[in-house]
């Protein structure tokens, strides 16, 4: 109990820390408005209305920006020009913030939250690396996709660590000190949007996102991937890597143990992996499918502890950064409410199935839906590299056939999901019982 409350403390710390260290992760970048364009003028200016405040205000349009191209009366994210460190009243860009929700977006909203809840209670990852493209492909501009994806998770995280605890699962110890210096992280990664944000605009969040998406999930999904088919192959459940092995032998004080994992290694190197999935987690709203990995194969946790330790992680920094993006202005409370309602859902059934599989089980499903999910992203770079300018523009057939190729990925990826994990708790119940018998 005194660890524990030292961990908790140790957060805390880390958390008044980050704030004093890295200040100004709060608010969005100072060129940056959000409000509503109210009317346009002959002489190429606009009155435009704050959000929260209500201040109206004029604002000079850029040559290249059409007036019947500005959406008037809705809400709006606004860049403005800045002249060496002076920010002029000239608009540089506009995008709009948040989408329009139809029956059947809503709908989808739904299916995918309970996908993602599925995945995040069966892998541990957040499931953002599902959700985060869903949304993207919806509509939603890359960086409140990210940020209401954030809000979403620590309300379904907490209830995920919760149940995969009561089986014994979660290092509740182990996921706060990660959480520790993964809350430095997320501080990073929202640093890091705002910075594109504030020079590209939503056209190079959109790039940015999916750049991440593909990279990553590519390197770690294969590599996830090809451990579970070894393991399986091999008939026995996950050894400690060797990696992990070297770690534990080095006496680096403070040397910490860990009693749910079965493990004592030093505190700094869980910092690395805490650091890498907050950032990761904030930039890309995505943290779990690096946490985890970094949980086996650097600290030499098992699938099954790493993956339930990492939604102990994902409480604490998801919470940390709905703070921080909510202070943004970037969260849309409707797109989070309709994916949390369906992901607490699929949460508590995802955390189910994983008493019934073995690890290498949790291995494939995770591999097999980032290499799908990678796809869905990739074929949506060419657009985006258009929209900035830095490729001929796309025909209209060419971005058809690369939005159909985005989609039905996608949709490969949520049914692959869906029916492994179904398959699997299914097969690992009827298992159970008739070994009972």
């Amino acid at each position: 109990m005194k660890r524990l409350l030292m961990a908790m403390v140790i957060v805390l710390v880390c958390c008044l820390t980050a704030t004093v260290v890295l200040a100004g992760g709060g608010g969005p970048p100072k060129n940056l408005i959000k409000g509503f364009f109210l009317k346009i003028n002959p002489d190429h200016t606009a009155i435009f209305k704050k959000d929260v405040t209500g201040e109206e205000i004029s604002l000079k349009l850029s040559e290249d920006i059409k007036p019947e191209d500005i959406p008037m009366n809705r809400k709006v994210l606004v860049t403005l020009k800045t002249e060496g460190h002076e920010i002029t009243n000239e608009v540089k860009r506009i995008s709009i913030m948040f989408i329009d929700l139809p029956v059947s977006k809503v709908i989808a909203l739904l299916v995918v939250g309970l996908i993602g809840g599925l995945l995040s209670g069966f892998i541990g990852s957040g499931g953002a690396f599902v959700l985060t493209p869903s949304m993207m492909s919806l509509g939603v501009p890359g960086a409140v996709a990210v940020a209401s994806n954030m809000c979403h998770k620590f309300p379904k995280a907490m209830v995920g660590a919760y149940k995969r605890w009561k089986y014994g699962q979660a290092d509740v110890k182990l996921g706060l000190f990660m959480a520790a210096s993964a809350i430095v992280g997320v501080q990073i990664g929202i640093q890091i949007q705002k910075y594109i944000l504030d020079h590209w605009g939503n056209a190079g969040s959109n790039l940015y996102v999916s750049l991440m998406f593909v990279i990553i999930l590519v390197v770690v999904g294969t590599y996830v991937f090809y451990d579970a088919f070894k393991l399986k192959k091999g008939g026995k459940e996950a050894e400690v890597t060797k990696l992990a092995l070297a770690l534990q032998k080095i006496n680096l004080p403070p040397m910490i143990h860990f009693k749910q994992a079965g493990i004592t290694i030093s505190i700094w190197f869980t910092i690395p992996v805490g650091v890498a999935t907050g950032m990761l987690a904030a930039t890309i709203a995505v943290g779990g499918f690096i946490g985890v990995p970094g949980l086996i194969y650097v600290i030499g946790a098992s699938a099954v502890v790493a993956s339930a330790t990492e939604l102990v992680i994902a409480f604490v920094m998801g919470m940390w950064g709905s703070i921080q993006w909510g202070l943004s202005g970037l969260i849309d409370i409707r797109l989070t409410l309709l994916i949390l309602a369906a992901s607490l859902i699929g949460v508590q059934l995802g955390a189910l199935g994983t008493t019934y599989v073995k690890d290498y089980m949790i291995k494939i499903v995770m591999g097999a839906v980032m290499l799908i999910v990678s796809v869905s992203r990739g074929a949506k770079i060419p657009a985006y590299l258009a929209d900035l300018g830095l490729r001929p523009p796309l025909t209209p057939q060419t971005a058809a056939l690369y939005d159909a190729i985005s989609f039905w990925a996608l949709v490969a990826a949520l049914g692959a999901a869906g029916i492994i994990i179904s398959a699997a708790m299914i097969r690992g119940m009827l298992q159970a019982r008739a070994e009972g018998l």
